[in-house]
């Protein structure tokens, strides 16, 4: 340790996604190569003297406590913990919510010297990893609201590789065994008795954490939300849901300089018929154990919705990835235009 092999590899995966800005103090770990970055993991991150890092991935980040501050880090994955490393911005970005974050030196007046927090996830308190649709996102639950964090990969070979990497990592910790599990047939295990409903699909572990994966009924859930905020036009059974997919909505912003434009995260949906953009809350559901009451807000919230027939024309960027799209829609006052005319003409 290290080998050859993981060098390479943690300096291929060490590269901030071009659309997302960060600090300097998150650009100065971007730019550590291969002895330079395993040495800096050591130096100012690791907390045991054994432990190994793994692998490395820039992602966004929510936490259970901030729902509404999506916020970029630098996850590393060690055979102790998960370690985000976040700029000290998102500690102002929502004081009133953020006393679970020391701030002993977050006075520094100093402004050449920039300060990183680290939040740290240790893998014995890891209870479960939820992987959401289309291996788009995934959120680690420890012990307790402190202890949830969503990872916005919005890529799901991210997704995969960071699951396969802390599987192998849990491996390697001594957890006393669970008792032998009593041979179960595929109905008590999957099916609940009471409702006959399927229950989400769970993996448990060798070191007793769930790693639980959506099943097909969330997809028939998020069909029938679909078609409830197209004021039943559409025929359930034929709604198909053609792609899901994380994206940000580019927002120009007013009155800057530059010609600058925020992003806004939203859930696009594409079905036979409509393009719509939903608000998701990718941290709240599935409820937490602990959880009293349920969340303030609706998983999924209607952003905007149009019909793909109304749709004029896309244009594409030439710049690599990500890539930006723009949907020129038919400014029609109403929609149904046609159809009030063909009832006109031909009612008779």
């Amino acid at each position: 340790y290290p080998s050859e092999f993981l060098m390479q590899k943690i300096t291929e995966d060490n590269q901030i996604p071009l659309h997302l800005r960060v600090s300097v103090s998150l650009q100065y770990v971007a730019g550590l190569k291969g002895n330079a970055l395993v040495e800096f993991f050591h130096g100012n991150i690791a907390e045991v003297e054994n432990e190994e890092l793994r692998h490395l991935m820039w992602s966004s980040v929510l936490f259970y406590k901030t729902p509404n501050v999506e916020v970029m880090a630098c996850v590393l994955l060690s055979t102790k913990a998960i370690y985000f490393l976040l700029d000290d911005s998102f500690i102002h970005a929502d004081e009133h919510q953020s006393e679970f974050w020391n701030k002993e030196n977050s006075d520094c007046e100093n402004s050449s010297f920039h300060l990183s927090c680290c939040f740290v996830l240790k893998l014995n308190d890891l209870q479960s990893v939820n992987v959401g649709l289309f291996d788009q996102y995934f959120r680690v639950t420890g012990h307790s609201a402190d202890h949830i964090v969503t990872c916005l990969t919005r890529d799901s070979y991210n997704t995969h590789t960071f699951i396969q990497q802390l599987m192998a990592v849990l491996s390697l910790l001594a957890r006393t065994p669970s008792p032998e599990p009593v041979d179960k047939d595929f109905y008590s295990e999957f099916g609940s008795k009471t409702t006959g409903k399927m229950e989400n699909y769970e993996l448990i572990h060798s070191s007793r954490v769930k790693f639980i994966y959506p099943n097909e009924e969330e997809i028939g859930d998020l069909a029938f939300l679909v078609a409830e905020k197209m004021d039943g036009l559409t025929n359930l059974h034929s709604l198909n849901i053609l792609l899901y997919v994380l994206a940000f909505q580019v927002n120009p912003v007013e009155g800057s300089a530059q010609n600058t434009s925020s992003l806004q995260p939203k859930t696009l949906i594409l079905t036979s018929s409509d393009l719509f953009l939903f608000d998701e809350d990718y941290i709240s559901y599935p409820l937490p154990e602990f959880a009293k009451e349920p969340p303030k807000r609706d998983k999924y919230q209607l952003a905007d919705g149009r019909r793909i027939r109304d749709l004029d024309r896309v244009l594409m960027g030439y710049q690599t990835y990500p890539q930006a799209l723009t949907f020129v829609f038919d400014d029609v006052q109403n929609q149904d235009l046609m159809q009030n005319l063909a009832l006109d003409h031909f009612g008779e």
